[in-house]
């Protein structure tokens, strides 16, 4: 599978698990997705806290786990 393959979709961070996962609240639906922080933001030490916006990428083959992308300012 390519990186063009995976679908984007922005929501909000709920909650922060262990082991750097995190549950987010999508926008499309309200469903609920379990991410971890992609390779290129954890190897650039960003952080991410419950609240913040976030862009993840998820497999179209598993809609319940994705990679977060991008974080965006928190409440907006």
């Amino acid at each position: 599978m390519s990186k063009g393959d995976l679908l984007e979709m922005e929501g909000t961070i709920v909650e922060a698990l262990g082991g750097g996962q995190y549950t987010i609240e999508v926008d499309q639906g309200g469903a609920k997705v379990r991410g971890q922080l992609s390779g290129r933001m954890r190897r650039h030490h960003i952080r991410v806290l419950p609240g913040d916006r976030v862009r993840i990428a998820v497999s179209p083959y598993d809609l319940t786990h994705g990679l977060i992308v991008y974080r965006g300012k928190p409440g907006h």
